[in-house]
């Protein structure tokens, strides 16, 4: 018989990423008996009433958690972050219009490809020259533009906006994959979206978060399926919506909600990442691969000095029920994904396997 401890794992896996395991047993019994209905959620129509309300409250939580004001309507909606990439300037760029673009990784390129079919787009800034090593900086944003797209997290390459332009342009965000883990103001923002499976719920769910009045200026007649403004009417229901991962997402957030809010997931994701930084800058064996002052608070990524004994540190790190640490195949090397769930005991663990390493084969 195993034990807890015995088959504990801890979890940097870049997403999809690891989940409350309060959340997990919630969402178990859901599937056997969802709200003592002697049914799985799975089994029963989305338009019951039991549904609704999940509905109702996983959009009323994200308004509380991102501080949105009345102007803001949230839609929970399938097809992945990769169909905001074209939803976005389906519904927010003119058919005259402009759109402005920050390159900061894969899907920050992904995005800039979508919107170019869509309509005039402009690159205003890219790190790509180096490999999407840093953040651009210092950037002019023309005020004609229909609105400014950035991305606040870069998964694979381990970057991250510590701070967003200040721009009277309508500013739409991918938060992907560091929504809820800092204390940010919605409401200088036109739309933010995110997958869910990286730091919010599992695979098949997006959240998207826009300013209603922001919408209906483009000009062109939009398909049903992929305009904004009909899956609003619809209450994020005009068809099927994916019921599972918008109830995990909703039980994610509540119990985000419960245990301190965003104050308190800021101060723990903090923590996390200052002790393994830490440890790879004091580590003779690793160094970091991005600009320290543009370093993710969600994903580490680092490499070996010595990339021949990467072999003996992964043994090393999978004897210690580690999972997920080898780094994307762009940047190779590691990647410690340090997603809310994760407690600041798993990041200990690895701070403690990096420090035997070194002990052992410098």
């Amino acid at each position: 018989m195993l034990t807890k401890e015995m088959i504990k794992v801890h979890n940097f896996s870049a997403g999809p990423g690891i989940l409350p395991a309060e959340v997990l047993k919630q969402a178990a019994e859901a599937c056997i008996n969802f709200d003592g209905l002697n049914l799985s959620l799975l089994e029963i129509s989305h338009r019951s009433k039991n549904y609704e309300k999940v509905m109702d409250e996983a959009r009323s939580l994200v308004k509380e958690l991102l501080g949105l004001n009345d102007n803001y309507k949230v839609l929970f909606l399938g097809g992945g972050a990769s169909l905001q990439f074209a939803m976005v300037p389906y519904n927010l760029l003119r058919t005259e219009g402009t759109a402005g673009y920050v390159n900061t990784g894969v899907w920050a390129t992904k995005a800039i490809k979508e919107a170019k079919i869509i309509g005039n787009t402009q690159v205003l800034a890219s790190s790509e020259d180096k490999k999407f090593t840093y953040i651009p900086k210092g950037y002019e944003i023309p005020s004609s533009l229909d609105y400014l797209h950035i991305t606040s997290n870069n998964t694979i390459y381990g970057t991250q906006m510590k701070s967003f332009p200040k721009t009277s342009v309508p500013l739409v965000c991918d938060m992907s994959s560091d929504i809820f883990s800092r204390q940010v103001n919605g409401n200088d923002f036109a739309l933010i979206y995110a997958g869910a499976q990286k730091n919010m719920g599992p695979a098949g769910a997006t959240m998207i978060a826009v300013d209603e009045t922001k919408l209906g200026k483009t000009g062109r007649k939009m398909l049903s399926m992929l305009d904004y403004q009909v899956h609003i009417k619809g209450d994020s229901m005009y068809n099927t919506p994916p019921v599972f991962p918008i109830y995990v997402s909703m039980l994610t957030m509540r119990w985000l909600k419960d245990n301190g809010g965003i104050p308190w997931i800021e101060k723990l994701n903090q923590q996390k990442a200052d002790a393994i930084y830490t440890e790879i800058d004091r580590n003779s064996l690793f160094k970091g691969t991005t600009a320290v002052e543009d370093r993710s608070g969600m994903n580490v990524t680092f490499v070996m000095e010595k990339p021949e004994l990467e072999p003996e540190f992964d043994k090393l790190w999978e004897d210690a029920n580690h999972s997920g640490l080898r780094g994307h195949r762009d940047v190779g090397g590691y990647r410690a994904s340090l997603y809310n769930a994760l407690p600041l005991e798993s990041v200990q663990a690895l701070v403690e396997v990096m420090q035997a390493f070194e002990k052992k084969f410098a």
